[in-house]
């Protein structure tokens, strides 16, 4: 009998229909599940307090907060943060309040994506957190700390969920295979190597997983029983893997990028350019963050990193994907093998601090410029020394600084790389400018 596409019933995603309804189907999260963890022994003995579950998409943050429920005999209520405002909090509430005062029950308020909600949507559960309408879990994949008051994190335990490991994503996968029966009655079987494509590129996110394989098994012939490569390459041929743009893994893989980067691994350096461009990240992003590493991080240690950013940044413009990111890579190599020095940007930092704690120092006579009778008539430009008509185009011993700053240094090269010239060259122009006092 064909299925009715208009008869909602009659479907239901195969992530929905293999959520577990107790943790000895759940899998992962052993680092917090695990016998005697805290967070167990409130399930098993039916105890739920109000927590945060921070973590990816398809980890269990949702089942999770289901088993919670159905273990401590509590009425769920559950609404979206993308979906609702403080009419459907309001709503929520008045359901918790109606199932405390007419069965003496207990309500958990689940509250999924939990981040998307302002401080004051926020502010609303407070009270009811606090005098027990509620127990709240949130759901977010974002970093709390960044995300959530402070007044709800307080009344709130925050777990960690962590992606999938793959041999659990392998487990999940076979075990949801029975549902997938075609129409012959025959169960399906994923052939080995196809199940590892569909783990991987699922990412660690046991949702995901399923709705490949559902997709899948939607493509195999009627008289077909098992889920092959081919089959399965078809589904993902333009799947990326995760790669949450602007949110909370963005900013991790860019981290990792340039920590790479600075500790000089080329390896580790193309791993999260590739993670972050399989992803879907910009590209152009990813060039200016180089830009900005090349000075950063390398500055006058190799002042060609600098140059060899921005023609990676020019050719990537130029010639758009694919093409303009094997000149990233290109970029990125040579930025993780570059000489480091982060003297410039540390220089950069002090004196940023400097004037903005210190009062706006005159600038000296001698360094102004006198376009003017009345200019000259004040001194200014007076006695200032043009260094091209000096000995070695050095004026030893002239001051630039503000009187008040004399003796301040902010730029302190390093040992490595050009930088080493530089240091020498400071030191022999500080030795003149040391005998030319001296002499006065």
């Amino acid at each position: 009998m064909p299925t009715d596409l208009f008869n909602q019933e009659t479907y239901q995603p195969l992530a929905s229909k293999r959520r577990p309804h107790d943790l000895s189907g759940f899998f992962g999260q052993q680092h917090i599940l695990s016998e005697g963890k805290p967070l167990r022994e409130a399930i098993k003995h039916g105890q739920p307090h109000s927590m945060i579950l921070w973590g990816p998409p398809g980890v269990g943050k949702t089942t999770l907060a289901k088993i919670v429920a159905h273990t401590a005999d509590a009425h769920f209520e559950a609404i979206s943060a993308v979906l609702s405002g403080v009419k459907e909090i309001r709503a929520a509430i008045s359901i918790a309040q109606q199932q405390r005062d007419a069965q003496g029950r207990k309500t958990l308020l689940f509250v999924d994506e939990v981040h998307r909600f302002n401080k004051s949507q926020q502010d609303a559960f407070l009270p009811y957190v606090e005098d027990g309408t509620v127990i709240f879990i949130g759901a977010t994949t974002e970093n709390p700390s960044f995300e959530l008051n402070n007044a709800l994190l307080s009344r709130c335990r925050v777990y960690v969920l962590k992606s999938l490991a793959l041999d659990d994503i392998k487990t999940i996968i076979n075990n949801a295979l029975p549902e997938l029966n075609k129409n012959n009655n025959s169960t399906l079987t994923i052939s080995k190597y196809a199940l590892e494509l569909v783990a991987n590129a699922a990412d660690g996110d046991a949702r995901r997983a399923l709705n490949l394989i559902e997709i899948a098994a939607d493509l195999v012939g009627e008289n077909t029983s098992e889920l092959t490569t081919e089959v399965v390459e078809q589904v993902l041929v333009g799947d990326g893997r995760r790669f949450d743009n602007k949110g909370e893994y963005f900013y991790d893989q860019i981290s990792a990028l340039h920590k790479s980067i600075r500790g000089s691994n080329p390896d580790a350096s193309m791993y999260w350019l590739c993670r972050m461009l399989d992803g879907g990240c910009d590209p152009l992003y990813i060039a200016r963050r180089l830009i900005r590493i090349a000075s950063e991080d390398i500055g006058n240690a190799d002042p060609r990193a600098l140059e060899i950013a921005l023609n990676a940044t020019n050719s990537q413009e130029r010639l758009g994907s694919p093409e303009g990111e094997l000149a990233l890579a290109q970029a990125v190599v040579y930025l993780a093998i570059a000489a480091k020095s982060n003297a410039v940007y540390s220089a950069f930092k002090t004196a940023m601090a400097d004037i903005r704690s210190m009062p706006s120092y005159a600038v000296p006579l001698h360094l102004r410029n006198a376009p003017t009778k009345l200019m000259k008539e004040l001194d200014y430009g007076k006695d200032y020394r043009y260094a091209h008509n000096e000995d070695q185009g050095y004026a030893a011993g002239e001051s630039y600084m503000p009187e008040e700053l004399n003796d301040k240094q902010y730029y302190f090269p390093t040992d490595r790389g050009l930088e080493v010239k530089i240091a020498e060259k400071l030191r022999y122009l500080r030795t003149l400018d040391k005998n030319n006092r001296d002499k006065h």
